[in-house]
C-alpha cells in the first residue's frame, strides 16, 4: 500500500526542516534479586540495530523522501523499564523515536466513509532549535474487533535457561494468561516451546477449551539453551496446518531474543522469517527481560515477517497489549505500508526525517510493489 501527500503519511513520525511555514501507573520490572539487575551485578549484554541519525536534506537537491512505516512500540517500555530499574547508562541505539511516538494514543481522528486510513497533522516550534519547526503527521487505521475475526494463533515460548526471571517466562505465562480469556470459541490455538529442542504443547485445539490452554501455559519451566529457529519452523507448520481463509493467521512469540542453537545471526534469521512469510501467516514478537535482551534480532524478525515488535516489563504492559489494544497488536488492516513525503522548495529549504533510520526506502523501492514494507494493525495508534 503506498501513499503520497506533499506533506507526511506516517505513524506519529516526525520531520524537522527550516524556513518554514512548512517543515516538517508504572509498577516497575521486579527480579529474583538485587544481583540480577545490569549495572549492579550483571554485565549488560543487550544488542540493538545501530541508529545513525538522519541528516538534514537541502529541498533545491532532493525534496522527496521514502519509507516505510511500521507500528512498533518497543522502545517506550523498554526505555521505562531500564529507567525505574535504576539503569545508570542506556544504549543510545535502544533510543527508537518512532516507537517512542507509536506508543502513545494521540485520539486521533479516525477512518470515514469505508477508508482504511485516516490522517492528521500539526506543526509546533521545536523546543531545542529556534530556527526550525516541527511536523507531525499521525495516521489512524480503521478499527476491526478481535472478537469478531476468526483466528488461529500459534503461541511461540522462548523457555531456556536465559527466560529463568520473574520478569521473563512468569511475566510471558501471565501475558498470554490474559489474551486465552478473549479467545473466542473457534479460534485455533497451538502452543510451541523451544529450549534446546522445540517441542509442540497444544496442536490446534480450541478457544473454547480454556481451561485446557492455561493448563498448558501454566505448566512451562524453563532451562537449556536457545534453538530458536527450529521453534519458529515448527510453530509456521502449525500455524499453515490450521490456516482459516481471511481468517487472521499468526504466530506469536515471546523471548529475550537469546538465540543460540541453529540459525543466530540477523542475516540467516531474516532469511529464514522471509521464507516463512510467503505461507501467508503473519508474525508477532514480544520481548521481556533485560541485561541480556537481542532487540535487533526480535526487530529483524518483526520487519520481515509481516508483523510487529512490542516489549512487556509488567503484566499491566502485558494487559494493554494483548486485552486493550489487542487489535493493533494482532490484527493487521494494512499491509507494506509506505510513504512519501515532497516539500516544496520554495517554501522549505531543508528537512529532516526523525526516526525510521533503518527503513527508509529509495524512489524505485517506494514504486515498486514487490518492496517489503511495515503492516499497520487495527485502530493505529
Amino acid at each position: 500500500m503506498k501513499l503520497k501527500t506533499t506533506l507526511l503519511t506516517t505513524l506519529a513520525l516526525v520531520l524537522c526542516g527550516t524556513s518554514l511555514p512548512a517543515c516538517g501507573g508504572y509498577s516497575g520490572s521486579k527480579y529474583d534479586n538485587m544481583a540480577a539487575m545490569p549495572g549492579i551485578g550483571q554485565a549488560n549484554n543487550e544488542e540493538y540495530t545501530e541508529i545513525v541519525e538522519n541528516a538534514f536534506v537541502n529541498t533545491t537537491e532532493q525534496n522527496t523522501s521514502y519509507f516505510s512505516i511500521d507500528a512498533n512500540t518497543a522502545s517506550y517500555p523498554t526505555l521505562r523499564a531500564r529507567i525505574n530499574d535504576g539503569w545508570g547508562e542506556i544504549d543510545k541505539d535502544a533510543v527508537r523515536v518512532e516507537e517512542m511516538l507509536n506508543y502513545f494514543d494521540y485520539d486521533y481522528a479516525t477512518p470515514t466513509d469505508g477508508n482504511i486510513l485516516a490522517l492528521t497533522s500539526s506543526v509546533f516550534d521545536t523546543p531545542y532549535n529556534n530556527d526550525t519547526k516541527l511536523l507531525t503527521i499521525g495516521l489512524a487505521a480503521q478499527e476491526v474487533e478481535f472478537t469478531q475475526q476468526r483466528n488461529n494463533l500459534v503461541f511461540l515460548i522462548d523457555v531456556s535457561g536465559s527466560m529463568y526471571s520473574s520478569d521473563k517466562l512468569p511475566l510471558v505465562q501471565s501475558a498470554f494468561m490474559l489474551m486465552t480469556e478473549n479467545l473466542n470459541d473457534n479460534d485455533r490455538i497451538s502452543i510451541v516451546t523451544y529450549a534446546s529442542g522445540d517441542a509442540v504443547v497444544l496442536d490446534g485445539v480450541y478457544g473454547s477449551e480454556k481451561k485446557k490452554i492455561a493448563a498448558a501455559i501454566e505448566d512451562l519451566e524453563a532451562g537449556g539453551s536457545t534453538a530458536g529457529s527450529k521453534g519458529i519452523t515448527t510453530a509456521y507448520q502449525l500455524a499453515e496446518k490450521y490456516f482459516i481463509e481471511g481468517g487472521n493467521n499468526r504466530v506469536i512469540m515471546a523471548t529475550d531474543g537469546d538465540f543460540n542453537v541453529g540459525l543466530t545471526s540477523e542475516n540467516a534469521l531474516e532469511k529464514l522469517i522471509k521464507q516463512k512469510r510467503e505461507s501467508g501467516v503473519y508474525f508477532s514478537i514480544f520481548g521481556v527481560g533485560s541485561g541480556n535482551i537481542k532487540a535487533n534480532k526480535m526487530e529483524t524478525l518483526a520487519l520481515n515477517g509481516n508483523g510487529t515488535y512490542s516489549y512487556i516489563d509488567t503484566v499491566k504492559e502485558a494487559k494493554r497489549a494483548l486485552v486493550e489494544e489487542i487489535g493493533g497488536t494482532l490484527l493487521t488492516v494494512a499491509k507494506d505500508v509506505k510513504a512519501s513525503v515532497t516539500f516544496n522548495p520554495e517554501y522549505v529549504e531543508s528537512f529532516r526525517l526523525i526516526g525510521y533510520e533503518n527503513k527508509l526506502l529509495t524512489e524505485d523501492e517506494y514504486n515498486d510493489d514487490a518492496t517489503d514494507a511495515g503492516e499497520l494493525g487495527s485502530g493505529i495508534p
